[in-house]
This record gives structure tokens, sequence and C-alpha cells, in this order.
């Protein structure tokens, strides 16, 4: 009788405690910055293709439900990730630039700078320029992003907001700029470089071969 008793006791116990969890709001500390660093490990493990909401939370050890207040669906998780990518490519850029540098050296190390993030980070990389799979309309991935691309375009003499008027010849500089380090680094990521650096010196690689295009590109700047 006695153990019928404590039986019920332990039940009825496991009980309360299950409507107590059920009632009390869910925590995780930082549920946010938990997601985002999940997601970033499936990112560059098992690629885009493997990277869902579900997949996140069970990464990060939460609830399948609880993102949703952070993110809504999984294209507010690849958003608010793709703008973690865009500051911290923002500050790659600019890692090795000094004050006082000409615009060919400071071009040359943004440059370097923009190849390097990529190739440590192809699957951040990748998914910050894949804008069918991202919401634009969110204030930070739009802020991260106007401000990684004002690090080129201020080295290139031309400041202010993103809606300043251009004239058609610096928007061609940003452009051309941009398009060489970008099409550079989807090459590198494609593969499609390697049978050019295989025939390349013993010694050199990848970076050595953007080194001399950057190098052939700012002469003059």
């Amino acid at each position: 009788m006695k153990s019928t008793r404590l039986t019920a006791s332990r039940a009825a116990a496991r009980a309360g405690s299950r409507r107590r969890a059920a009632a009390a709001p869910y925590h995780h500390g930082s549920l946010r910055e938990a997601m985002l660093e999940a997601a970033e490990r499936i990112l560059e493990r098992d690629g885009i293709a493997g990277l869902t909401l579900r997949a996140a939370a069970r990464e990060a050890g939460v609830s399948h439900a609880a993102p949703k207040n952070h993110f809504g669906d999984i294209r507010g998780l690849l958003s608010e990730l793709a703008a973690v990518g865009f500051a911290r490519f923002g500050a790659t850029l600019v890692a090795n630039t000094r004050e006082g540098d000409t615009t060919k050296a400071r071009l040359a190390a943004i440059g370097h700078g923009y190849v390097t993030f990529a190739q440590q980070n192809p699957g951040l990389f990748l998914l910050m320029f894949r804008g069918e799979r991202l919401d634009f309309r969110r204030p930070a991935l739009r802020a991260a992003g106007e401000a990684a691309l004002g690090v080129l375009a201020g080295t290139l003499g031309t400041h202010g907001t993103p809606v300043t008027p251009l004239t058609l010849s610096r928007a061609a500089q940003i452009t051309a700029a941009w398009s060489l380090v970008h099409g550079f680094a989807m090459l590198m990521l494609d593969g499609r470089l390697k049978p050019l650096v295989g025939r390349m010196p013993d010694g050199t690689d990848e970076m050595n071969l953007l080194a001399a295009v950057l190098s052939g590109a700012t002469t003059g700047m």
C-alpha cells in the first residue's frame, strides 16, 4: 500500500513539474546567438540544403518551436545569419588596411580580405550572395550588406549613403573592382582555378595568383 502511495505521489510530482514547465516562458540564455552558431555549423558542414529550422534547433539543443519567436521561418534565420556574415566580412575587408595607404594598396588589401573570407567561410559566403534565399527588408541584413559594400565604394572615393547619386564612371569603377574580387572568389570556390595553379611555379597558390591579378588591375591608381 505504501509503495502504491509513493508511486502515485511521484507521478503527481512529475505531472506538476510538466505543468510548471509548460506555463513558464522558454529560456535558453541567448537563444538567438545559439541558433545562429548552430546554423553556421550546419551550413559549413552540410551546405545550405541541410540547413532547416528544425535542424538548427536540434543542433542548438532547443525545442523545434522555440526559434520561431526570433526568426519566424527559415528565410528569417538565413537572413540573420547572412547579416552576421556581412558584419564579419566587413571587418575582414579592412583587417589588413593601414592609415595612409594609397588607393592601390588599400584596394589590394581589401581584395585579399574579400577572397580570404570566401576561402575560410565558403558556405556563409555563398549564402550572403544568394538573394533568393534572403529577405533584404530585414534591417540587420540590409545595414550589414550596405556597410560592407561601403568599404569598397569608400576606397574609390565614393562616400555617403547607399542612395547617394553616382556618376556612370564611378559606378563603373565600383562594379569593376567588385566583379574582379567576387569573380575570383567564385572561381576559387568552384575549383576552376586549380588547373591554372597546377601549372604555376612550385610554392605558389591561389592567393599568389590573386596578388598578381590585383597588382595588374590597380596599376596606375
